[in-house]
């Protein structure tokens, strides 16, 4: 290296370190965020306090004069059921399975670790909150799904965007097309924000809880995409060929 291309290197490597850093105290801060709505939203539900915004949304999604109708088309309420199956335990554990299975016949022992570890981690601590929480289902409209467990946080809200952020973060580190990468996450919340919205025109959830599940869940998947742009071993891109230096002609024979 010459003298006049050291000034430039040390340049371009100071300013990957500081962009690497700011993406990091972004991340944390994004971290620290989510577990503070979530725990803001758990103190003002144990005190009663969300009952009048939750009701007035609850009740906002079904017809005035017929609570057991939902808003909106027939159609309507059959697409929510078939968005809020996505979230639900049977369709994320099998794609989680799936997803765990191929990355450990890819190698990637690391990545499926981790991903096993937040949907388990954030299964245990959704259940903990309902636990302690012990809030009822919303009584005001009939419920349009079947459910069996208390109502803060939504499972499907907190579960989801563990699976689906994730899986998004997976995919998008290998791609090398921006476009494409904005296309995965754009798709997750997308998806995401309608399996939690479900919940809420189904019945089966005040607004709050889901509000709390996505907060909790986003949290997660946070810290799982943290650890894993950090510390997963990066591979190169599949079909990528390195450069083959020019083999030596045999020297003649004497």
């Amino acid at each position: 290296m010459t003298e006049a291309a050291a000034p430039w290197s040390l340049r371009a490597w100071a300013k990957q370190l500081v962009r690497t850093e700011l993406r990091l105290l972004v991340v944390l801060t994004a971290i620290c965020v989510c577990l503070w709505g979530f725990f803001s939203i758990q103190g003002e539900v144990l005190e009663g306090d969300t009952y009048k915004l939750d009701r007035s949304i609850l009740l906002a999604m079904r017809r005035s004069g017929d609570l057991g109708a939902p808003v909106g088309p027939r159609w309507l309420q059959e697409t929510a059921r078939d968005i809020t199956a996505l979230g639900g335990f049977t369709v994320l554990s099998l794609l989680v399975a799936l997803s765990v299975a191929m990355l450990l016949l890819h190698r990637r022992r690391f990545q499926a670790a981790v991903f096993a570890t937040a949907v388990v981690g954030g299964q245990a601590a959704a259940e903990l909150a309902k636990h302690l929480v012990g809030r009822d289902r919303p009584d005001l409209v009939p419920h349009l799904d079947q459910v069996y467990s208390s109502s803060f946080p939504s499972g499907h809200s907190a579960m989801s965007p563990i699976v689906y952020f994730t899986l998004a973060s997976l995919l998008a580190a290998g791609e090398p097309n921006r476009a494409a990468k904005g296309l995965l996450m754009a798709a997750a919340v997308l998806l995401v924000l309608a399996i939690g919205a479900s919940r809420v025109y189904l019945g089966v959830h005040w607004p709050t809880d889901v509000l709390a599940g996505w907060a909790m869940g986003a949290a997660v998947a946070l810290v799982a995409t943290l650890v894993l742009h950090r510390f997963a071993p990066h591979h190169a891109p599949a079909g990528s060929l390195a450069k083959e230096r020019p083999v030596a002609p045999d020297p003649p024979a004497s």
